[in-house]
């Protein structure tokens, strides 16, 4: 029996594994982990991390979730919520536990679980290891945006165990369908990427809707009785959204970002379109023109839902850069399946002794280069204005503090007593007008007018800024505090 997105006829049964071809296999895992690794460690010092740790600090001392801003002057007593209240948990568990090695081993062990799910499921999927592997290095690379310890790292998570389950469904027939919903409870409650998730699932039940063959496109449709389980899954995974503390608000939260929050999609690096002249951008062309010539050389047929998702996965991913991990986990497999025209690794010049070196040593450099505490924190240190917020902490006395955006996290869990301007919860600001003015700042659009208006004292920033520039050939500002990281300006006494 076919079944929408996998038709049988052209999808060979998976070969078992040799023990001599284990070693090999075993050999791309490590090389590929050893990738990974690269991208966690340069990614440790995430601006968000800071105010996601003292969102959790505050639920877990208090048994509150937020409701309202307590960071910031700006917008103190704002109502607010904490829309990614339940991934901030293990990043603070972590810390607490290990400082900030733990979290980057969370980090580390999140990320590699990700890409081995997603090597896994193209394997199956293709059937070639070679060309699953191929393809995930690339996806990698892409999803190299989303890696640090970031929240939404779970969001993808769920999304393959979404996946997962869909499959099990489409090849066997006794997927879990009950634990989708559940799945979707935890989902709206860690990360808004639970409506990517939604799209992903109506999208796989409504191209099996359809029958048809056309070209190269097959369009198998959906057994009557599994799209009727299907459908009533959907409609209980969408009831599910709404068991959460903050209930509609919450389920409305992606639809604000999309909608409302305009200069946060207009003016945040990660919600930027992919510029092709940056490295970044070079790579996506790659991807891309992988996946072109596979489409073209591989006799694999497509079916619905694998043309839909790719287009969706690429249009999502070319507009906003934080969607190339999206595209990993949607189009690699598919990839890795048209890819399997490459030629089978030989068999017999597999060498289990070299395989074992290779892992071997792999593992010997990873576990070397395993980041201490200094290391983490120097490397902190390098980001964030460590001496300048101590330099505060003893001269500001509760006066009002402009600082750049990127640091507003970090004031937040090292110096909670200096309340920020603005800090990485960018919809509230966006709401309120704040993030406007903080943007016409540093524009220089009647910057000095704006700081009066706030009453700003201090301004907390980085030396090479145009504004640092301003303010120090400015007469009612002078340099109060410089380092190699950042400078400090206090309002001169004759204009406070």
């Amino acid at each position: 029996m076919d079944v929408p997105g996998i038709s049988t006829r052209e999808h060979a049964a998976e070969k078992p594994v040799s023990r001599r071809l284990l070693s090999f296999h075993i050999a791309l895992g490590a090389a590929l982990f050893a990738l990974v690794f690269v991208y966690c460690e340069r990614s440790v010092a995430d601006p968000d991390l800071w105010w996601h740790l003292r969102n959790a600090q505050y639920l877990l001392s208090t048994h509150h979730l937020p409701r309202v801003d307590m960071y910031s002057f700006t917008l103190a007593g704002s109502p607010w919520i904490d829309h990614e209240w339940l991934s901030e948990i293990p990043y603070y568990l972590a810390y607490r536990a290990f400082g900030m090695r733990g979290v980057f081993a969370l980090e580390l062990v999140v990320v590699e679980s990700i890409v081995f799910a997603i090597l896994f499921f193209s394997y199956r999927y293709g059937g070639s290891i070679m060309a699953s592997w191929v393809a995930t290095c690339l996806g990698v690379m892409l999803a190299a945006v989303n890696i640090g310890p970031r929240t939404i790292l779970f969001g993808w998570m769920s999304l393959l165990v979404l996946l997962a389950i869909l499959w099990r469904y489409q090849t066997t027939g006794k997927g879990p369908l009950w634990a989708i919903p559940l799945l979707f409870c935890v989902w709206v409650n860690t990360h808004g990427s639970w409506l990517v998730g939604l799209i992903v699932f109506v999208v796989i039940i409504a191209a099996g809707a359809f029958q048809g063959s056309y070209g190269k496109l097959e369009v198998i449709p959906w057994p009557r009785e599994k799209l009727r389980k299907l459908i009533v899954t959907l409609a209980a995974s969408i009831a599910a959204l709404f068991l959460n503390p903050y209930t509609y608000r919450l389920v409305f939260y992606p639809f604000d970002l999309a909608f409302r929050q305009k200069l946060n999609i207009a003016r945040v690096e990660e919600w930027a379109s992919v510029d092709f002249h940056e490295p970044r951008g070079k790579l996506v062309l790659v991807f891309l023109f992988a996946l072109l010539i596979s489409a073209v050389a591989a006799r694999v047929r497509w079916t619905l839902p694998e043309l839909i998702l790719t287009l969706f996965a690429l249009y999502t991913s070319l507009t906003y850069v934080r969607f190339l991990f999206l595209a990993a986990i949607l189009v690699v497999p598919i990839l890795a399946r048209r890819l399997s025209f490459l030629p089978p690794y030989p068999r017999e010049i597999d060498t289990p002794i070299v395989n074992a070196c290779v892992v071997a040593v792999l593992v010997g450099i990873m576990a070397w280069q395993l980041p201490s505490a200094t290391a983490l924190e120097k490397e902190i240190a390098r980001q964030y204005p460590l001496r300048s917020i101590a330099y505060l902490r003893t001269h500001s006395q509760g006066a009002r503090v402009f600082n750049h955006f990127g640091w507003g996290g970090y004031l937040i869990w090292n110096a909670p007593e200096i309340p920020t301007f603005i800090d990485g919860r960018t919809d509230i600001f966006d709401h309120k007008g704040v993030l406007k003015d903080y943007l016409d700042v540093t524009d220089m659009k009647n910057s000095l007018d704006i700081l009066d208006r706030y009453q700003v004292r201090y301004v907390l920033f980085t030396p090479k800024e145009a504004l640092a520039y301003l303010l120090e050939h400015t007469e009612r500002w002078k340099v109060a505090y410089r380092d190699d990281v950042s400078i400090v300006f206090e309002r001169t006494p004759d204009h406070r």
